[in-house]
C-alpha cells in the first residue's frame, strides 16, 4: 500500500510543473475536443417528460411491431437532436431492438426530391443489390418492394424501420409530397412496422401538409421549448472552459480555472455573453464563440482575457455580406452605391443594369477627370459578378427571355451595410463617399 502511495506522489510530483508549452498544447487539445465533439448527457435536463413520451413511443416500433409517426417541433438550438440520439441510445441498450431496428436519416436539405430521398433510403437499407436494375412504376411500388425486400427469413414480418426527417417542413415542398404520403401511409396501414419521426423549426409545419397526408399522420408532436437562463448559459461557459483536476499539471489547471472563474464575473465580458445569449440560446454558437476564444492562448499569453472574448465576439457578428463588399472593385462598389440611390428614390423598387448605368453616368457627369470612364461590357461583366456574389438577385418570376440589361434585379443590401463597408474599404476615393452619403445621388 505504501509502496503504491510512493509511486502516486512521485508521478505527481513528475508532473507537476510541465513545461508551460507543453501545458497550453495538453489545454487546447483537451477543450477542443469537449467543443468540436459533444457528448451526449447521461439524462437529458429538463425534457425527461418529452424524452419518457418518445422511448416509448420508438420502443413499440422496435420491439413490439407497432408503427408511429410523431414530431419534435422547437427552434433552433432547443436540443431536438439530441433528445433524439439521447433515446435512440437508451432504445439500443434493449438487445432485441439493437438487433432487429434498422434506421434511415434523411434531410431536407440534401434530399431535395424524392427521386434522390429514394437513391438514399435504398443506400441506408444495403439495399441496391436487391433493387438492381428494376423498374418500378410509382414511388409506392419502389417503397413496398424496398419493405417486403427487408421480411425476415420465414417472410413472416419485416425487420422494423425507423425514418428520421430532419428539416421536415422542406419534404412538404416535395411534388405531390409524395415521400410523406408513402411513407404515413405504410405506418398507417400496418404493411410494415415503421416509425416516421420528423425533425422541424416551423410550429405551423401541419399547415404545410396536403389534406391526404396530414389524414394519415398521427397528429403526435413532441415540443421543445428553450427554458435557459443567462445564469445557467454563464454556468455553461465556465464548466466548458474549466479544466478537470485529474489534468497532468495541477498548479497550471488550478491558476487556469481561477483565470475562467474571473473572466466569466468580468463585466465586459458579461455584456458580450449577454449578448450572444440574446442572440441565440443554441450551444452550438457559444461553443464557436468559444474555440475563437481558446485559439487566442499562447505560451505567451496562457489565459483568456476579457479582450480576447470581446475580439470572438465581434468575428461572431461581424456581417459577411459588407465584409464580401471590401473585396469588390471601385466600378462594382460604384455601382452598388448607384442601386442604392435608385432604391431611395423609388422606394425599393426592382431595377435594372440600364437604370443603374444612367444613375451612374449622371454622377461621371459631375466629374471632371475620367478615372471612371468604363465601356459597356466592363459594366455589364460588373454587373453580372455582383449577381453571381448574391449582392443583386433577380426578382422572382421575370422573364428570363428579357435582354440582360432589362432584367430585373434587386438589391440583397441595406444603407447601414455600404455605409459601413464604405468607411472600412481600402483607399476608397472621397469623391465615391460622398456621393453614396449625398441624399439624391
Amino acid at each position: 500500500m505504501r509502496k503504491n502511495r510512493s509511486i502516486m506522489s512521485k508521478r505527481k510530483a513528475k508532473y507537476a510543473h510541465l513545461p508551460i508549452g507543453e501545458s497550453i498544447t495538453q489545454v487546447q487539445s483537451m477543450l477542443r475536443e469537449r467543443l468540436c465533439n459533444q457528448r451526449l448527457p447521461d439524462k437529458p435536463e429538463g425534457t425527461e417528460a418529452q424524452h419518457k413520451h418518445l422511448l416509448e413511443l420508438l420502443r413499440r416500433t422496435a420491439i413490439h411491431g407497432e408503427s408511429n409517426s410523431v414530431l419534435i417541433v422547437g427552434p433552433r438550438g432547443a436540443g431536438k437532436t439530441m433528445l433524439l440520439k439521447c433515446v435512440l441510445r437508451d432504445l439500443l441498450e434493449d438487445k432485441e431492438a439493437q438487433k432487429s431496428l434498422l434506421q434511415v436519416h434523411l434531410n431536407g436539405l440534401l434530399q431535395t426530391d424524392d427521386r434522390i430521398a429514394l437513391k438514399e433510403i435504398t443506400r441506408q437499407l444495403h439495399l441496391e443489390n436487391v433493387v438492381g436494375d428494376k423498374v418500378f412504376g410509382s414511388f409506392a411500388e419502389n417503397l413496398a418492394f424496398l419493405l417486403e425486400a427487408l421480411k425476415k427469413g420465414d417472410r413472416s414480418s419485416s425487420r422494423p424501420v425507423l425514418f428520421i426527417l430532419d428539416e421536415f417542413d422542406l419534404f412538404a415542398h416535395h411534388k405531390n409530397q409524395t415521400l410523406l404520403y408513402n411513407l404515413l401511409d405504410v405506418s398507417q396501414s400496418a404493411q410494415a412496422p415503421i416509425a416516421v419521426v420528423g425533425i422541424t423549426c416551423r410550429l405551423d409545419v401541419l399547415e404545410l401538409l396536403e389534406k391526404r397526408v396530414k389524414s394519415r399522420f398521427s397528429h403526435r408532436q413532441i415540443h421543445l421549448l428553450s427554458s435557459l437562463t443567462f445564469t445557467q448559459y454563464l454556468q455553461r461557459v465556465q464548466s466548458q472552459l474549466s479544466l478537470p483536476q485529474d489534468f497532468p499539471d495541477v498548479k497550471f489547471a488550478q491558476d487556469w480555472n481561477d483565470s475562467i472563474k474571473t473572466l466569466c464575473e468580468d463585466k465586459s465580458a458579461e455584456e458580450a455573453l449577454r449578448r450572444h445569449f440574446n442572440s441565440s440560446k443554441d450551444f452550438r454558437s457559444l461553443h464557436i464563440l468559444l474555440m475563437l476564444c481558446l485559439s487566442r492562448v499562447t505560451v505567451a499569453k496562457p489565459v483568456i482575457k476579457p479582450a480576447d472574448l470581446l475580439e470572438a465576439s465581434r468575428l461572431c457578428f461581424v456581417d459577411a455580406k459588407a465584409n464580401m463588399l471590401h473585396g469588390l472593385s471601385i466600378l462594382e462598389l460604384c455601382l452598388i452605391i448607384a442601386m442604392k440611390h435608385l432604391n431611395d428614390v423609388y422606394e425599393g423598387e426592382p431595377f435594372n443594369l440600364q437604370m443603374v448605368h444612367n444613375e451612374f453616368k449622371k454622377f461621371l457627369q459631375r466629374k471632371s477627370n475620367s478615372m471612371y470612364n468604363f465601356e459597356q461590357p466592363v459594366i455589364m461583366k460588373a454587373f453580372e459578378h455582383l449577381q453571381q456574389l448574391e449582392l443583386i438577385r433577380p426578382v422572382d418570376g421575370s422573364a428570363a427571355k428579357t435582354q440582360k440589361e432589362y432584367q430585373l434585379m434587386r438589391l440583397m443590401l441595406d444603407h447601414s451595410q455600404i455605409m459601413e463597408a464604405l468607411q472600412k474599404y481600402p483607399l476608397c476615393p472621397t469623391d465615391v463617399k460622398q456621393w453614396a452619403m449625398s441624399a439624391f445621388g
